[in-house]
């Protein structure tokens, strides 16, 4: 293949791979403003608590609206055979890379830190946590932390004070009735310690990091490969492209 074949071969992967990122950006960020502004109808078709559904769809906002710019700048830069375009979308996917790298670096080396800064803050919101009223969207967020990896308190029940009015969200579900779109929130203080779940929150988190370390390393390292891969084809064409050469017909 001569080179002209091979700048053609790159142009035709990168418009492809980046116009598919257009399109799922574009259904993430519909997924996100539908999970912001009609939470409660969607609560009920994913059978989600609303909490979980908002902090989802500001992540779907966030990574969809990434991906839409990343893959316009990637498709637009390809297609049209711009260096400035390439250069934003290379520079852009270069810095992306730099800082999902910089942030495993940090949480690897300092993991330490971390874990004790979130044994303080867990501790913290478990004193803060009010005796009587609805509870505060913090404490929300304990309460989904507790019924998804069906855990209570940092360290386990003995956290709570004083014993015995623990979070509703301490306790175990009844198997016979069907999970309600919202996890329990206030205070039970009259919670018998069998009906509770046993394990600390902070094994809990051990066990779930455990059971899919394989899939968010591979996740990981898959995101990685791909971004190394985009890099390699998008400097390859902005160090070749000819100016002179006609843009790739729409």
């Amino acid at each position: 293949m001569g080179p002209r074949g091979c700048l053609g071969l790159a142009k035709g992967f990168l418009f492809l791979f980046n116009s598919a990122a257009v399109l799922l950006g574009s259904l993430l960020v519909a997924f996100g403003l539908w999970g912001l502004f009609d939470r409660r109808s969607l609560s009920w078709v994913l059978g989600s608590p609303l909490l979980a559904l908002r902090v989802s769809a500001w992540l779907y906002l966030g990574v969809g609206g990434a991906a839409v710019v990343l893959g316009a700048l990637g498709a637009i830069g390809a297609l049209r055979g711009g260096r400035v375009l390439l250069g934003l979308y290379f520079g852009s996917l270069l810095l992306l890379f730099t800082a999902q790298i910089t942030v495993a670096v940090i949480v690897y080396t300092q993991r330490v830190n971390v874990a004790s800064k979130m044994a303080a803050h867990a501790q913290e919101l478990i004193r803060g946590y009010p005796a009587q009223g609805p509870p505060r969207e913090p404490h929300e967020g304990w309460d989904l932390v507790q019924q998804q990896l069906r855990c209570c308190g940092w360290a386990g029940p003995q956290d709570w004070s004083p014993p015995g009015a623990v979070a509703c969200s301490c306790l175990a579900p009844n198997s016979t009735q069907r999970t309600p779109p919202e996890p329990p929130h206030g205070r039970c203080p009259l919670a018998a310690p069998q009906d509770l779940f046993p394990m600390g929150c902070a094994e809990g988190a051990q066990r779930w990091l455990g059971q899919n370390l394989v899939t968010v390393v591979g996740g990981s390292l898959g995101c990685g490969l791909v971004e190394l891969l985009l890099l390699s084809v998008s400097m390859f064409l902005i160090r070749n492209l000819d100016p002179d050469e006609p843009p790739m017909a729409p």
